[in-house]
């Protein structure tokens, strides 16, 4: 599963930041972007983000290579505002029973812009921290249970071997004969049966794990040590702090320009 890999250069400026105020700066922007549907402010948001994403070691093209399922997402989503969305506004086109307004446009282009808006910060988090260091950071600065931080560890660990089981259950099926061919209708079939059969052996992987875990003492109540300390430095603080100032920034520059429309009135 490529995209389960490191694709972010670790010796980047904001690459090497703290993991818990990555995952910080990254909430505080989620949430300034959920609190309106207008598209100034994801708008506005998405810009700085891009702007920023070669200080967390990333490349355009790598990004848009491994996350193009993104886009498609997007697309489509915007497609069905563009079909289905509320016809508000002066209409621009109409076909039939078909109408296309201004109101949709308006809705697709939100859609669209805070899908981007609201993954890139994410994205740049994964990208660009090491699991491990990320667990680590969670339980020395903010104080999550060790229990949960180390099981996300261990199945974040455990992500990359589903691409290979899943090549593994279709070599073992087309050895057996069991092949769709061409038949859409079969492929369908034969997609579910295999989800279904990755669920159960995921199961009972995840059940193994827990159990050799617990074996040896991960849930034992005992104050732990750290191999590696992760330190909160002011340049960790200063992130969190960007991130504030670009979340009022979007906010306000909806505001200014009239078109700040909140989730809840």
């Amino acid at each position: 599963m490529r995209f389960a890999e490191p694709i972010a250069d670790p010796a980047a400026p904001l690459a090497r930041r703290n993991p818990t105020a990555k995952v910080a700066a990254a909430l505080v922007v989620t949430v300034a972007l959920v609190v309106s549907l207008d598209p100034v402010a994801p708008a506005v948001a998405l810009a700085v983000e891009l702007a920023v994403l070669p200080l967390f070691g990333l490349r355009y093209r790598a990004l848009a290579a491994r996350f193009w399922p993104l886009l498609v997402a997007a697309g489509g989503a915007a497609l069905t505002y563009l079909v289905f969305g509320q016809r508000t506004g002066e209409v621009l086109v109409s076909a039939g029973p078909w109408v296309l307004t201004t109101g949709m446009l308006v809705s697709g282009a939100s859609l669209v812009l805070r899908v981007f808006a609201l993954a890139l910060p994410g994205i740049a988090v994964f990208a660009s921290t090491d699991p491990t260091d990320l667990a680590d950071s969670l339980v020395q600065n903010a104080k999550m249970p060790a229990r949960f931080a180390l099981g996300a560890l261990a199945a974040l660990r455990l992500l990359p071997l589903l691409g290979n089981d899943w090549e593994m259950l279709r070599m073992a099926r087309r050895a057996r004969g069991v092949d769709a061919g061409g038949n859409p209708l079969a492929r369908l079939r034969m997609f579910a049966s295999m989800t279904f059969a990755m669920l159960v052996h995921a199961i009972r992987r995840g059940t193994q794990l827990a159990t050799a875990m617990d074996a040896r003492g991960f849930d034992s109540g005992l104050p732990r040590s750290y191999a590696r300390e992760q330190p909160f430095r002011a340049a960790d603080a200063a992130l969190v702090a960007g991130a504030v100032a670009l979340s009022i920034v979007a906010v306000a520059a909806s505001v200014a320009t009239g078109v700040f429309n909140p989730v809840f009135r």
